[in-house]
């Protein structure tokens, strides 16, 4: 059994989603990307999915600030795939850091910090 389709606009069951194996997690929702769900240029589709999966699995996992984020920016009138984006643009731009040799470990109290202050509002002007 377990899942057979990803859909960003409803919440995987955290028990089966977290059940998965991690490539499958990312191919659910490259499949999603395929079947024409988003607009992602081809050689974005893979980084794309794995962003979704790691937003997804903090979610799963309770890792906050992620949930009570994804709450706040639903309350205030994003969708949940327009919040999933909006989180994973924030966990983006520190991977990014870390990657470029910015961050000598992983900045939680950043990207927590950075959560905690994102909203709708400034997500739609593209502030976060």
């Amino acid at each position: 059994m377990g899942m057979k389709q990803y859909e960003p606009s409803k919440s995987p069951d955290a028990e089966e989603w977290l059940v998965l194996d991690e490539s499958e997690r990312i191919e659910l929702v490259r499949e999603y990307i395929l079947e024409g769900g988003e607009e992602i240029p081809e050689d974005a589709e893979n980084i794309h999915a794995a962003i979704h999966v790691v937003v997804e699995n903090q979610i799963a996992l309770g890792v906050e600030p992620v949930p009570a984020t994804m709450a706040k920016l639903t309350r205030q009138g994003l969708d949940r795939h327009e919040a999933l984006h909006a989180i994973g643009a924030v966990l983006s731009e520190d991977i990014f850091d870390l990657l470029q040799g910015n961050e000598e470990s992983w900045p939680q109290q950043r990207y927590r910090r950075r959560l905690e202050k994102l909203t709708a509002k400034r997500w739609r002007k593209g502030q976060w």
